[in-house]
């Protein structure tokens, strides 16, 4: 899982020098990334020791963990990628230190090739660490925040003063309209319905609203998927077409143009 491709619409690879997370709202309520840690990855992430084993539980799985051995990959890949960072856990998770975000985060500067996403649900922390000047935000290093309602649309406000090349919000699960948000200074919205065996129904009005919020603000809009049981059961056409903005080209693409 260090660097594995990926079947995520809006991504090419994942890179996790960080796994494990805690709840922060109901878009965590049936998290993917918990259901692979207590399943196939069970044994593998009970290998490696929580960041704070005097304060959890070393037989949880999912309990924050920092892989050291992952760290240099990024250099490895010869060719440039957009690559999700931290699918199976959060960055800014207050159980990682300083240190070792400050660790991942010169990786992704010293990588330049590629594109790097990093989404957090606690993005006042990546505020704080930018505006103190202990992670720089290069070019290539896009940020963003999960809003599945407008209870958590406050997290937004945080992510808008992060000086990023891109700001983007991943809306998936979307649990509800989103059609008062705020989308300026944004650039780039992925939106979703939520998949798994409990998987919470997603209002077409809700997608609608969404990309016309969107298309108001003159944002780059994708839709991920409907959901359903598995991810791929309902589809990812919104009104008769798939919908796969962004707000920059693919790396890839800007190699080949040099």
């Amino acid at each position: 899982m260090s660097a594995a491709t990926t079947a995520i619409e809006w991504t090419d690879s994942t890179w996790n020098p960080m796994t494990g997370c805690t709840r922060v709202s109901a878009g965590c309520d049936h998290c993917y990334a918990l259901t692979l840690a207590n399943g196939k990855l069970r044994e593998i992430y009970l290998q490696q020791p929580p960041v704070r084993p005097s304060e959890l539980n070393s037989s949880d799985p999912f309990a924050p963990r920092f892989w050291e051995d992952r760290l240099l990959d990024p250099f490895s890949w010869r060719t440039p990628r957009r690559v999700f960072v931290d699918s199976m856990s959060d960055v800014f998770h207050a159980h990682f230190s300083r240190e070792q975000i400050e660790q991942v985060f010169s990786v992704m500067n010293a990588c330049s090739q590629h594109q790097f996403q990093v989404l957090t649900k606690r993005p006042e922390r990546a505020q704080r660490y930018v505006e103190a000047g202990h992670i720089v935000m290069t070019e290539n290093i896009w940020i963003g925040t999960s809003v599945e309602s407008m209870e958590v649309a406050h997290r937004v406000e945080a992510l808008r003063r992060v000086e990023a090349h891109v700001r983007f919000l991943s809306c998936e699960p979307l649990l509800g309209p989103l059609n008062d948000l705020d989308l300026s200074d944004l650039h780039w919205v992925v939106g979703g319905g939520e998949s798994g065996i409990d998987a919470r129904p997603c209002d077409p009005a809700w997608a609608r609203g969404l990309r016309d919020r969107c298309l108001e603000y003159g944002v780059a809009f994708l839709w991920k998927q409907w959901g359903g049981r598995t991810p791929k059961s309902g589809g990812r056409t919104l009104d008769g077409r798939c919908w796969d903005e962004y707000p920059v080209p693919h790396p890839l693409m800007l190699a080949q143009a040099k």
